[in-house]
């Protein structure tokens, strides 16, 4: 059976087992696995050697026929005088190279974009800003409304109503906020979408000059700037906003009442029913301790009707994320 595997090798299966008299089925039966573990197998006597796969890949890639299917490449070929291998050959060498049959001309390389994943734990640690359109008097125009807020406490901590998006009105209205706010170097990150404003470089030499760290939204990901998103909102969805205002001044009118409501009066769901300022300005245990101390009288007075469970507040959460890190495969 040796003989045969060695003879096969150099002849082929059937003649060798023809010539030494063996069954083609005992020979793979006993023989291909002798034939599998010894060397590896001689490239046949027809395969293209090393140098002409090379002529093959570099017309292939080539400018004329990085575009055209190994099919049309052979018969241009043959049009030109020209045969280099079958089109079966050029799929092969293809195959085994960077995975050719797929687009050989060079691809845009997409640059590949973080998830931001972004955590306050107090207020003034985490801003959030965007600009909204607010429509005109007229189709088509609009007015451009630009809203800072304080990821934390939901406070807005600054807004400017203008004609234009401008990259020098995001910049003052950034610096006049962090100085009302007393920002102090390396304490505050600022997130924004991919806007030209956001993306400036005024802006970004700005914040440099702060030292506040700057981050930004996934392309075409919404989600990554979901508190002013949600921000907008409330302001569109508000009983009183008009469908369109008749000048920069009535808007300017209209927002300096819905942010000063918003900011000392709207009790909002995701900082335990208080109000950003509330929040923003660390009034938080003396609001929630005035209202166990209402639940708790009206606990004393009527038990029953609280199933003799002492009612409490609800707690400020202690940490927000924009984008919390996965918990999936995390071991216990």
């Amino acid at each position: 059976m040796q003989a045969a595997v060695t003879m096969s090798r150099d002849v082929g299966k059937k003649p060798a087992c023809e010539a030494l008299g063996v069954s083609r089925a005992t020979f793979y039966r006993r023989g291909e696995p002798a034939l599998k573990s010894g060397a590896a197998r001689p490239a046949p006597p027809l395969a293209l050697t090393a140098e002409e796969r090379t002529a093959v890949l570099e017309v292939l890639h080539s400018e004329r026929f990085r575009d055209v299917a190994p099919m049309e490449v052979y018969a241009t070929l043959l049009d030109d005088g020209r045969h280099l291998c079958s089109p079966r050959t050029m799929y092969r060498i293809l195959s085994a190279t960077h995975d050719g049959v797929k687009e050989r001309r060079r691809q845009v390389q997409r640059p590949h974009y973080v998830k931001p994943e972004l955590l306050a734990t107090a207020p003034n640690q985490l801003w959030s800003w965007d600009i909204t359109k607010l429509k005109g008097p007229a189709k088509w125009t609009y007015f451009y409304l630009y809203v800072i807020i304080d990821v934390f406490s939901r406070y807005v901590v600054g807004w400017m109503v203008a004609h234009r998006e401008l990259k020098s009105l995001a910049k003052r209205l950034i610096e006049e906020s962090c100085r009302k706010q007393q920002i102090q170097p390396l304490q505050l990150t600022v997130h924004a979408d991919r806007g030209s404003s956001m993306k400036s470089k005024v802006v970004a030499e700005l914040l440099a000059d702060l030292k506040v760290t700057k981050t930004h939204s996934r392309p075409h990901v919404s989600n990554d700037n979901p508190y002013s998103e949600a921000q907008f909102k409330t302001l569109k969805y508000c009983p009183q906003f008009p469908g369109s205002f008749g000048s920069i001044q009535d808007s300017r009118s209209f927002c300096q009442d819905f942010f000063t409501w918003y900011n000392k009066e709207h009790r909002h769901s995701g900082i335990a029913m208080l109000t950003p300022e509330q929040v923003h300005y660390d009034r938080v245990e003396e609001i929630t301790g005035h209202r166990a101390t209402v639940l708790a009288a009206a606990f004393e007075k009527n038990p029953n009707r609280f199933k003799y469970k002492l009612p409490v507040p609800e707690t400020l959460p202690k940490e927000v994320w924009i984008n919390p890190p996965s918990t999936k495969n995390v071991g216990v």
